[in-house]
């Protein structure tokens, strides 16, 4: 949230990787504004205030007794997991139990090579190794490539500031008014006139087959659905919005019709088309010969 531009910006992001699919958000204000599932763990600032790690450990795990995660690499990572079996059973007497370890500097992959292993000699296998530090996706896709053992991942700077397009070029464009088709034909920046649907197909396989750019009169191609619909009008929404985990539910079904050469994080070596209808280039073509 500190990173975020703004307070609200922060709340929205929290929502919308919620839509996307992370588990939940370490944004409390979020979680009660929205309803979404909160997780956290504990700061550096915390082991440091008290007079051992351990002592921190334990603070926190007693005032934060449902399956506490405990940031283990304030100082010595390894040192502080060795140092778990004993603090486990010191609180399993009062019915708490340990629920991870956070990792958050360093090489995570060798990091959390070194504290499974030191955990499952320990016996505590049940404990979880959660990961963060300056993550995003590439990183995640390193270490999961890596077959590094780690159960999450927190992701913050990268998912609520725009590091890498620090502008977003987005404009409204005119293709229709008082029900005539309009045009821009600026060089590199023409646009296709009139109101238009898209229609997409879908494979046997449930997978994208291609998406058909239209007039919104045309007739939808055979086995294709429509995409776009109306969501406002006269100024007042036409139908409530819907819940957020359907808003999510929503989203994971359409990600799961994307064929599996779009999912990576590089370019596809044959990328999703859509097509435009031979009535809409032909509008394009009439509106280009009129006189301005």
């Amino acid at each position: 949230m500190r990173r975020a531009h703004g307070a609200e910006a922060a709340l929205f992001a929290a929502r919308a990787s919620y839509l996307a699919g992370f588990a939940g958000t370490a944004t409390a204000q979020a979680a009660m504004h929205f309803g979404l599932p909160v997780f956290g763990t504990m700061a550096h600032s915390f082991v440091q205030a008290h007079a051992s790690e351990s002592a921190a450990f334990e603070a926190f795990a007693r005032s934060r007794p449902k399956r506490p995660v405990l940031l283990v690499d304030t100082y010595d990572t390894e040192a502080a997991v060795a140092a778990l079996p004993a603090l486990a059973g010191r609180l399993a007497a009062d019915g708490i139990c340990l629920g991870g370890v956070r990792l958050d500097s360093g090489d995570l992959a060798a990091h959390a090579r070194a504290v499974r292993r030191l955990l499952d000699d320990a016996g505590l296998r049940q404990l979880t190794v959660f990961a963060s530090g300056n993550l995003d996706e590439y990183r995640i896709a390193q270490l999961l490539a890596d077959a590094a053992p780690i159960d999450g991942f927190g992701v913050g700077t990268a998912l609520d500031t725009s590091a890498d397009v620090p502008a977003l070029d987005a404009v409204f464009k005119l293709q229709s008014y008082a029900g005539q088709a309009r045009r821009k034909r600026s060089e590199g920046k023409a646009t296709w006139p009139g109101a238009k649907q898209v229609a997409r197909r879908l494979g046997g396989d449930g997978c994208l087959m291609h998406d058909s750019v239209q007039l919104e009169d045309e007739a939808l191609p055979p086995g294709s659905a429509p995409l776009l619909q109306a969501v406002m009008r006269g100024g007042r929404r036409l139908a409530p919005s819907p819940a957020l985990d359907a808003v999510r539910a929503h989203h994971a079904a359409q990600m799961g019709t994307l064929p599996r050469r779009l999912r990576g994080l590089a370019p596809a070596e044959q990328p999703f088309t859509a097509e435009i209808s031979a009535r809409l280039q032909a509008l394009a073509r009439e509106l280009d010969a009129a006189p301005h």
